[in-house]
């Protein structure tokens, strides 16, 4: 396996462990999606790995991405007179993104924590998702004063229906694990220390089928599935893009960092 720096690696039998080690939060930006996505590469490219689990370090799954990061916001500042300057990494991200997609073989993802906004998206590339009460999911892109990404728009209501998908969207909200279990969007809901070993003990029921019956299984389950978010995170580029450059985005970043009900004003 190749080294990584924010990711760790490793197998057990026929099942390989991606954890994110960004702790406390586990905030991802280009690199981070680019290791995971070459990791699962190396995995397809093994012929012993039939499965894997995608788990993280800390208090989070994934919190998304870190808009109040200082670094971003300096490059931001250099950017004032045209906000959307820097979505070229974001369009990269993507890029990344569609590549976790296109992997050959089952995700299990142990989401011990929050999923939060792209991290709801890393999460739902996964083929199953182990939760805990503890959990909480969230397209929280609206309260930002901006559009959902990652593909979400056209994987989540795949998994949770259109209703309930534009129910999360349109609401910001934050579903439990138990909600979202209840609503297809968790596969299993166990104690939350208790989430890693269940989302393992699922990887292997997997990994004990067939591996070239569960490649062409699920090849035929997701045909097309990467494809559909390639076109999803055109699009969900261009709206970010466009909101991006608004006052209503500022506005939303700055009230959520200073935990407050944003004054969103339509532009």
């Amino acid at each position: 396996m190749t080294k990584f720096t924010d990711i760790g690696v490793e197998k057990t039998g026929h099942v390989t462990t991606i954890e994110i080690q960004r702790p406390p939060l586990n905030f991802f930006d280009i690199s981070l999606i680019n290791q995971i996505a070459d990791a699962l590469t190396d995995i397809d490219n093994d012929p012993e790995a039939r499965a894997v689990v995608l788990a993280a370090q800390g208090k989070a799954f994934c919190a998304g991405a870190n808009f109040n990061d200082p670094a971003r916001q300096e490059q931001e500042a250099r950017e004032k007179s045209d906000p959307a300057t820097g979505l070229g990494q974001i369009s990269h991200l993507y890029v990344q993104a569609v590549r976790i997609f296109r992997n050959k073989k089952p995700i299990v993802a142990a989401v011990h924590g929050a999923a939060i906004g792209g991290g709801l998206g890393l999460a739902v590339s996964a083929d199953f998702r182990v939760t805990c009460p503890e959990a909480r999911f969230a397209a929280n892109f609206t309260k930002l004063g901006f559009h959902p990404g990652f593909g979400l728009t056209a994987t989540l209501p795949e998994l949770v229906g259109k209703n309930n998908a534009e129910l999360i969207f349109y609401t910001s909200r934050r579903v439990t694990g138990e909600e979202a279990y209840r609503m297809g969007l968790a596969n299993e809901c166990v104690p939350q220390d208790q989430v890693r070993a269940a989302a393992m003990k699922l990887a292997q029921e997997i990994a004990e089928c067939s591996p070239l019956g569960l490649l062409s299984t699920r090849a035929t389950m997701r045909a097309g599935l990467a494809d559909r978010v390639m076109a999803a995170t055109t699009h969900e580029l261009s709206e970010q893009t466009r909101l991006r450059a608004t006052e209503d985005f500022k506005e939303g970043v700055k009230a959520t960092s200073e935990r407050r009900a944003a004054n969103f004003r339509g532009r």
